[in-house]
């Protein structure tokens, strides 16, 4: 298990992941910086009761997991989607104006179903489907059992296949 004790070196190590991992859990872009100093004044107020149990990533995602769930909280009294974009980069070059402009819906579509789901349920869809990561890495992130992630992605999976399906009759 990593032991760090010193907030800027954590930082200096973590920074990355924390913003990835906000932006994989749903926090709007516009929102990330703001969300990611919360997730470290946390960090700089928990540091000392840290007792590296765990893997500080874990530590990490657990605080950017609350921080995500609080962003999305107070992005839906505003009536906000988070918008999850990156995806679409690589991908652009590639198309055509239309193509873009439906990917950009499609995406614009799962990240408002998906911020819909508990933020369990998004984060393990969102790592496994999108992120590629398998199982047992997600059980490791999260500090859950395996199972736990079998069982939110099948959840989330199903979610997801129902909205499909919600499309499919309205056409």
């Amino acid at each position: 298990m990593e032991r760090s004790s010193n907030l800027s070196e954590i930082y200096e190590r973590h920074w990355r992941f924390v913003w990835r991992s906000l932006r994989r859990l749903g926090v709007p872009e516009h929102a990330t910086a703001d969300a990611a100093q919360e997730v470290f004044i946390v960090v700089n107020r928990k540091l000392p009761t840290f007792e590296g149990r765990s893997e500080i990533t874990t530590w990490l995602f657990g605080i950017a997991m609350r921080v995500a769930a609080d962003a999305r909280k107070r992005a839906h009294v505003r009536r906000e989607v988070a918008v999850e974009g990156e995806w679409l980069d690589g991908h652009a070059a590639a198309h055509d104006t239309s193509d873009v402009v439906a990917l950009r819906r499609d995406a614009e579509m799962l990240s408002r179903w998906l911020s819909e789901l508990p933020i369990e349920q998004s984060a393990t869809f969102t790592l496994f489907e999108l992120d590629g990561m398998c199982g047992d890495d997600i059980a490791a992130l999260m500090d859950v059992p395996v199972g736990t992630v079998r069982s939110r992605l099948r959840l989330a999976r199903e979610a997801i296949s129902n909205r499909l399906a919600e499309l499919e009759v309205e056409k």
